[in-house]
């Protein structure tokens, strides 16, 4: 599990393609102060399990479906990527519960100065967009951020000058593409509120009768 907080920005060293997969090295510093082989690092959002590593670079496998369902289809060498270890067991929750495998993809539409915040629109499909709620919790290429604004096709987020020089975001223009997880506790809900979840749905009247309402 992530936070959303993005510890470094890394960049891509090579990507060999090969068959039905790839292998992405990524050069790095802080995510490998203590790590190991088979240790989850989120890459752009997307938790990857290093299969090798040293001083100074991480190595990644990387499954056709990943490539497919994400942005780092589009990576090459010398990409900027954000990058976050997994959580530890004593460690802040400063963002929002992210699990790292994204839900999609969305398209930067427009990025406007206001003050010293920085607006970021971004274009997303009606099955991304039924999860996102102003107010609400997004990641975007694994940055834990808070929806601001919100529309039928796209929604918004206000970026402090720190996360935008800290994270990816910084050098996104418009027509880039990003990795977008919804905020996971919105998908279980719609989940127990449909008649045919296993525990035979949640409903007003359940609610109720439990003293909910």
């Amino acid at each position: 599990m992530f936070t959303g907080i993005i510890e470094e920005v890394g960049f891509v060293e090579s990507i060999q393609r090969s068959g039905n997969k790839s292998f992405i090295r990524i050069k790095a510093r802080k995510v490998l102060e203590d790590v190991k082989l088979g240790d989850s690092i989120a890459v752009n959002g997307v938790c990857l399990t290093v299969t090798d590593h040293g001083d100074a670079f991480f190595q990644a496998d990387v499954m056709n479906e990943t490539l497919s369902r994400s942005s780092l289809g589009s990576l090459h060498s010398g990409s900027p990527v954000d990058l976050e270890r997994a959580m530890s067991a004593g460690g802040r929750f400063g963002g929002h519960i992210v699990s790292g495998h994204i839900d999609g993809t969305g398209t930067v539409t427009d990025i406007k100065n206001d003050g010293i915040a920085v607006w970021y629109t971004i274009a997303a499909k009606p099955e991304l967009m039924r999860y996102i709620v102003e107010k609400g919790s997004v990641a975007v290429d694994g940055i834990s951020l808070t929806v601001a604004k919100v529309t039928d096709c796209s929604f918004s987020v206000s970026v402090i000058p720190h996360t935008a020089s800290q994270t990816v975001l910084g050098s996104k223009k418009a027509g880039d593409t990003v990795n977008l997880e919804n905020d996971i506790i919105a998908k279980y809900v719609e989940k127990l509120m449909k008649p045919e979840s296993r525990i035979g749905g949640v409903s007003m009247e359940l609610l109720a009768k439990n003293g909910f309402v």
